[in-house]
């Protein structure tokens, strides 16, 4: 009569063999391995965590998540089991949700959000040119959509391209014109190139939405700071220092927007207190 421990003792043989396996980078023959030990040993957390993470690394995201997900169903109290899937939704989430996404556009192409959400995925994974590809299919399939405009004009705006993210952000609050974010946007590139009286305009029509927005307020002093016009500068700075004194202050530090400021009393006990 075999003894009772036996699929145990046999399961954890499997187990560190699949870690040899792993370690000389054989992750599907460690794949393999762990299954074996899973199989024997479905309660073992240790081998449904190492099964996850061969899988992983193999880009099988949701195989991955459904290992992890079983190692915490057979032992809840694990804190390492809570760490590993912590560890690989840090790790992988924004992997799988691109993969997941591709997944979708490859079964129906004209879903333009699920276009729109690639794109953002991608730009967080730093992948700028293959963002722009996806928001502009999004854009492509439903120009009436202002969010695909607002993230190229975002992408734009990274990359230096005022021209361009201005082109954009202009149609945005075309077609939203309470748009904050885009206005703000907008003002700030029309700054940065020097066109200061349509810059003004821009950040105009974003304090009738938000007159108190702090970071409105800073690029309303920078813009007043560059034009000469210190009055208006400070009293935009006083508004933006009103709503974090600190953060203000830290940005202050660094700015050389302000150099023609610097001296100045007022100016200088503003950036002090």
């Amino acid at each position: 009569m075999p003894r009772e421990r036996d699929p145990i003792d046999r399961a954890d043989q499997h187990n560190a063999r699949g870690i040899e396996l792993a370690d000389r980078g054989w992750l599907a023959e460690a794949a393999r391995e762990f299954s074996r030990a899973i199989e024997l040993d479905p309660a073992s957390a240790h081998a449904h965590g190492n099964l996850a993470g061969v899988l992983a690394e193999q880009h099988r995201y949701r195989e991955a998540l459904a290992e992890h997900l079983a190692a915490l169903a057979a032992e809840p109290d694990s804190a390492a089991a809570h760490q590993d899937l912590a560890g690989f939704l840090a790790a992988h989430a924004l992997d799988m949700a691109v993969t997941e996404l591709r997944e979708s556009i490859a079964l129906d192409p004209s879903r333009a959000d699920a276009h729109l959400d690639l794109g953002l995925a991608l730009a967080d994974q730093g992948k700028p040119d293959e963002a722009r590809h996806a928001l502009r299919a999004s854009l492509d399939l439903d120009p009436s959509d202002p969010a695909p405009r607002q993230e190229l004009a975002a992408l734009a705006m990274d990359e230096g391209d005022l021209r361009e993210a201005i082109s954009h952000l202009r149609e945005v609050v075309r077609m939203e014109p309470e748009n904050f974010e885009a206005l703000l946007d907008l003002g700030a590139c029309y700054a940065e190139k020097g066109f200061h009286a349509e810059a003004e305009r821009a950040y105009a029509r974003a304090a009738a939405l938000r007159p108190d927005d702090l970071q409105l307020n800073y690029d309303l002093a920078t813009l007043e700071a560059r034009r000469g016009r210190e009055a208006e500068a400070l009293e935009a700075l006083r508004r933006a220092l009103s709503a974090d004194p600190a953060k203000v202050r830290g940005w202050l530090a660094d700015d050389p927007a302000f150099d023609a400021l610097k001296g100045s009393a007022e100016f200088e006990q503003l950036a002090r207190d």
